[in-house]
């Protein structure tokens, strides 16, 4: 079967289906899950039959928090480079963020000049969050009606000067404008504090870094997040938490009726502060990757339910603006490249602490398709949804080099890991677009506009 072509059958040992892995044939007819059927009900009278054996079957993953960085800093990353990536991490559905492109997302205008961009290179199916910035409040809801997922907001500096960070008027601003339209609102939760101690540490020492973005900071922007959703009943979402300190906020708010959601990311479970080597600036991003007790305890609120799901904020930059040469930390952009190693990643650690296949298609496709009202399209694998596919080897091992990343630029703390997790093939919407290193001949991904929601029809 040629890269390209359309699958409309694909038949293994192992598929998932609800909780259960069995053997099974997924039927597709006109890019859609059409059946699933077991051996001896399959008829056999479809063109194209892809049996794979006994790898498994999946819903592809859906990734809810990627900076793609077009247009504007195409040398950092692009549609093209990032969603080969996906394809070749099982991902089907990437949603770019607001940032680091130039100009943000933060206009109508800035979004249609996004997706012009983004127009046929794309491998994998791709949505779109919007900004809020100060100022901009009067472009939100003509922004909804065009097809966003949603909204995102930093309570700290983003780290581009064109992307200004929200001051608490801003903010109410938003919600009101948010309210009734059942849109969400995206916040990287760090806000600044006192600081108690001024502390002029080694920039090259990983420490030094950490001692800067306590707890602390996510604990109080949290607070601000939880006391917001729950006076205007609009829903929010806490992006990348790295520190456990603030689930009991969380859990709290959510008790009380806050229509709140909270995901952490891939390198926040897989990687602990203690390993990090002096002047290893891969390892740096914002809020940072902390100590391994702290990771413990992600990955106990992970399966008390506690935190929804799991994303890679794929971030990635130009080499020489992680400051390798020097190794400051202090100097270096914060960021971490993953895209492709989602799956993987989560299942060498997630496999060894009694996560079933099922929990990882929670966590990175269905919950990640709701955030983003995609969760009747994408994200599972039953009859009416769209035909996006992972088939995968989750006990075969492979080792991340260089020559196997598809990411534009190729620094990553992952390089010379060795994972589980091997994936073969991936199918968007019933169409081969990837196997075993070779990718279809054109991109096939679509835009991915988010229809508004029924009760929006005043706006």
């Amino acid at each position: 079967m040629e890269l390209g072509a359309t699958v409309t059958a694909v038949r293994s040992q192992r598929v998932l289906v609800g909780d259960e892995v069995r053997p099974a044939v997924v039927v597709i007819k006109d890019g859609k899950i059409c059946q699933i059927l077991s051996d001896r009900d399959f008829s056999g009278d479809v063109a194209e039959v892809l049996d794979v054996g006994d790898s498994v079957v999946m819903p592809g993953v859906v990734d809810s928090h990627v900076h793609v960085n077009e247009p504007g800093r195409t040398s950092w990353e692009g549609f093209y480079t990032a969603t080969k990536a996906a394809a070749a991490g099982g991902v089907t559905t990437i949603v770019d963020m607001p940032l680091n492109s130039i100009p943000p997302t933060t206009t109508l205008g800035n979004f249609h000049e996004k997706m012009r961009e983004a127009t046929g290179q794309c491998f994998v199916d791709t949505a779109f969050w919007g900004g809020v910035i100060p100022g901009n409040q009067l472009e939100l809801r003509p922004m909804i009606q065009a097809g966003v997922a949603g909204f995102k907001c930093f309570l700290i500096h983003s780290g581009v000067d064109e992307f200004p960070h929200v001051t608490d008027s801003d903010l109410h601003s938003a919600m009101k404008q948010l309210q009734g339209t059942g849109s969400v609102l995206l916040f990287h939760a760090e806000t600044e504090v006192q600081p108690t101690t001024e502390e002029d540490g080694d920039p090259s020492q990983y420490s030094t870094f950490l001692q800067s973005r306590p707890d602390i900071m996510e604990v109080e922007a949290i607070r601000i997040v939880t006391e917001l959703c729950l006076h205007y009943q609009v829903r929010c979402h806490i992006v990348h938490l790295s520190s456990a300190k603030p689930l009991k906020l969380i859990q709290d708010a959510r008790q009380a009726g806050a229509p709140l959601t909270v995901e952490t990311t891939h390198h926040y479970l897989s990687l602990s502060a203690e390993s990090i080597p002096a002047g290893a600036t891969q390892f740096k991003c914002c809020p940072p990757i902390r100590g391994s007790i702290n990771q413990e305890q992600l990955w106990s609120a992970l399966k008390d339910g506690h935190i929804d799901m799991v994303v890679s904020d794929h971030s990635p930059c130009t080499p020489d603006l992680k400051k390798l040469e020097s190794g400051d930390f202090t100097q270096a952009w914060g960021g971490i490249s993953s895209l492709q190693f989602g799956l993987p990643l989560f299942w060498t650690s997630a496999s060894k602490k009694g996560f079933q296949l099922s929990d990882v298609t929670r966590l990175l496709s269905q919950k990640t398709a709701q955030l983003c009202c995609l969760d009747k399209q994408k994200g599972s694998l039953a009859p009416g949804y769209d035909a996006d596919l992972v088939i995968w080897d989750p006990e075969r091992e492979f080792k991340i080099e260089e020559a196997n990343v598809h990411h534009k630029n190729k620094i990553t703390p992952y390089l010379g890991v060795t994972l589980h997790g091997v994936v073969c093939v991936t199918i968007i919407r019933g169409h081969l677009v990837y196997r075993e290193g070779s990718f279809c001949p054109e991109p096939l991904g679509k835009h991915l506009l988010i229809p508004p929601r029924r009760n929006q029809a005043q706006l």
